[in-house]
């Protein structure tokens, strides 16, 4: 038991560690690189364009990164666990499908124009939000959650929600189209520091909200009857587990777009890795979105600088490459 522990620690160390080492690349690298020694002479002295760069564009994009690849690395454990099923992520469950409609349906209208550009934030949540109610509730029967009805529910809202922002982009007028291309392809440029700072804050607290169900989370791999007979309320617990989710979900997509494969590919990496006990599994997840995120701005804004290419392009590419090395190699079951 206590090696037990004592691996945990050096897992989150090296977790740490990673995370360090990639907020320094990222430090450094971009269109006008430095070296460590430059960046510790820049950060030191705080004057000049240099330490404006390192301040205001480069740090709250590691900032937002983490808190971004957190959330969905963390979303995606939680559904994961609550579903029994590795292969389940929040852009399965049709929560991430709810928030990207909310935000188009509020570029559609030009809302962003005529209520400022935090209004597709706002919209982004109030579509996950709803999408998450909706499948919820209609999959209830008799008072009780139907988990294998709510996967199925959860897919359909998904391409439902993709069927409407297809139609109001074949619809809508060209500059909103490239608005809605721009927004759906995922970036980490938002520049407001009260968003960045509340997206941090809603991360970690999703983090500490989440761990707290860690323990349930462990019972669910047994199957909801064993849960209960270990005296799980599951009903309650998948609940909130899914607000939690889908909170973290609507936070992530309605700030920084769709960026895919991060709720999927964490998660699964890391329990093959590390195994399934929860309660290493959520700290490491969240490290390890971070560590992913920062990583894929690094390479999406250096190969092809000066210009830069959407996150969610490089991460869907290497997700999905690594995704399929993995799924070649292991057995996918129920968890």
């Amino acid at each position: 038991m206590q090696k037990k522990y004592i691996n945990w620690i050096l897992i989150l160390v090296t977790l740490l560690v990673g995370l360090v080492f990639t907020i320094i690349l990222a430090l450094c690298v971009g269109e006008q690189n430095y070296t460590l020694a430059e960046l510790t002479k820049i950060i030191y002295i705080k004057t000049g364009m240099d330490y404006t760069i390192i301040s205001e564009i480069r740090l709250p994009r590691i900032i937002l990164g983490l808190s971004i690849g957190g959330a969905l690395s963390i979303s995606g454990l939680i559904l994961q666990g609550v579903y029994r099923n590795p292969l389940v992520e929040p852009y399965t469950l049709g929560i991430s499908g709810g928030a990207a409609l909310g935000v188009v349906i509020a570029i559609f209208f030009n809302l962003n124009t005529t209520m400022g550009s935090l209004f597709l934030t706002f919209s982004g949540f109030i579509g996950s939000i709803s999408a998450t109610f909706l499948v919820y509730f209609l999959s209830l029967r008799k008072r009780h959650l139907d988990v294998n009805k709510m996967l199925l529910i959860g897919v359909m809202i998904s391409f439902i929600s993709s069927s409407m922002i297809m139609l109001l982009m074949s619809i809508t007028t060209k500059e909103n189209i490239n608005s809605i291309l721009f927004w759906t392809m995922g970036s980490l440029d938002e520049t407001n520091k009260y968003m960045i700072k509340s997206v941090w804050i809603v991360s970690f607290l999703g983090l500490l909200l989440s761990y707290l169900f860690a323990n349930t989370l462990n019972a669910l791999k047994l199957g909801m009857t064993s849960a209960k007979h270990l005296g799980i309320d599951t009903g309650k617990s998948i609940a909130i587990l899914f607000i939690i989710a889908s909170i973290l979900t609507g936070m992530s997509v309605s700030v920084a777009g769709v960026i895919g494969f991060v709720g999927l590919i964490i998660p699964h990496t890391l329990r093959i890795i590390i195994g399934s006990d929860h309660r290493i599994l959520i700290p490491a997840s969240f490290l390890g979105g971070g560590i992913f995120i920062i990583l894929c701005d690094v390479i999406s804004r250096k190969v092809i600088s000066p210009n830069q290419l959407p996150i969610g392009v490089i991460s869907g590419i290497i997700g999905g490459f690594v995704f399929i090395f993995l799924i070649s190699r292991t057995k996918v079951k129920t968890m």
